[in-house]
């Protein structure tokens, strides 16, 4: 994968794209980027028919957008339900139409494909997953070649975003960053894309959301894509897999529902180190709990929950209601996914997890 620092080379990325599909939301109009992308790319089908939680249908008409139109590129610019969207074009735009795209043979489509993030959370545009809604249900589209090409990291796209956004996607970078380093897939150089997110967004990310400047979105840019990278080889781990029907029944945005569960699970896996299922072994994942602590600046796991927590507690975004708090409860402890579950290095019981559950509902 190329990756460029500013807008100024999307000329450079687009080489060779005579006519590229062009991936993004409704809120293109309104980026300080538009004009630029507009210059060079004049030639494009626009395809924004897809919602913030797209479904396979939406995936479906961008690829009759893509083949009716003639195109031969994706450029995708967004967060990362548009980059999702656009790696899932880029997938099934040579497939049969007659059958269900994600029932067919994944296979590489020589469809360049260029990603733009305006939000700094998912890391979508370094990573080989696409999640959309197939059947009612969310599924993660798993494949090497969706990888974009090129990825264009222009932090002055974040600056407008509301403030509750920024929030949400940088928990969702911090959390990705630490599940990643902990998870039981990680590698030398995942931990090393590891740590270095985590170093850069504790750094900076009070200057980001309360303190703005163009020095610190470019460092938290930064981080989502290396945490991206991270997650892109370890997955994620038992927060996100808790994450998805909060976000579901409660509307809650993901990266806030991720983080919500976040330090309850690691305190957790600290005080129950005999329920390791790490293949490096109890003694390996405690001191990888301590190497993340120094990383936020700490010397104990403790003190490093406690910093995860007074993050929460600054950014001030609250925790869901519920009106069958029991009912919920119950939902959501068996709404988490086993396969998810299987990249946590500390094995949760259904009972343990309502009892997460109940420690963060209001």
């Amino acid at each position: 994968q190329t990756i460029y620092y500013s807008i100024a080379y999307l000329k450079e990325a687009v080489a060779g794209c005579e006519k590229p599909l062009l991936v993004c939301g409704h809120s293109f109009d309104k980026l300080n980027i538009k004009e630029e992308v507009s210059r060079t790319i004049p030639q494009c089908v626009l395809f924004q028919d897809f919602s913030p939680n797209p479904t396979y249908e939406q995936v479906c008409k961008g690829v009759d957008a893509f083949n009716d139109g003639g195109c031969d590129s994706i450029v995708a610019i967004g967060g990362g339900s548009a980059i999702d969207v656009a790696k899932s074009i880029k997938l099934f735009c040579k497939m049969d139409k007659d059958k269900p795209y994600v029932e067919q043979t994944y296979q590489e489509t020589g469809i360049k494909l260029i990603a733009i993030p305006t939000t700094a959370g998912t890391g979508s545009e370094s990573t080989r997953f696409s999640l959309l809604y197939y059947k009612g249900e969310k599924i993660s589209v798993n494949h090497d070649s969706i990888v974009p090409n090129v990825a264009i990291l222009e932090g002055t796209v974040l600056k407008p975003l509301p403030d509750f956004q920024k929030k949400c996607t940088l928990l969702d970078a911090l959390c990705q960053a630490i599940e990643a380093w902990w998870s039981v897939n990680s590698t030398d150089e995942s931990k090393e894309y590891s740590q270095k997110a985590t170093e850069i967004i504790i750094a900076n990310w009070e200057d980001y959301l309360f303190n703005y400047n163009n020095e610190a979105a470019d460092a938290i840019m930064l981080a989502s894509n290396l945490a991206g990278k991270a997650i892109n080889i370890a997955q994620t781990t038992a927060p996100h897999a808790f994450s998805y029907k909060i976000t579901s029944l409660y509307g809650t945005p993901h990266g806030l529902a991720v983080a919500l569960s976040f330090p309850e699970i690691w305190q957790y896996m600290n005080d129950n180190m005999d329920k390791c299922c790490d293949s490096r072994g109890k003694d390996y994942l405690a001191e990888t709990f301590v190497e993340i602590a120094h990383t936020m600046g700490v010397a104990t796991v403790e003190e490093a929950i406690g910093v995860f927590r007074e993050i929460l507690s600054k950014m001030q975004v609250g925790k869901p209601h519920s009106n069958s708090r029991e009912k919920d409860i119950e939902l959501l402890a068996n709404s988490v996914s086993p396969f998810r579950l299987k990249n946590n290095p500390v094995e949760l019981s259904l009972e343990t997890m309502r009892n997460i559950y109940d420690t963060i509902m209001m």
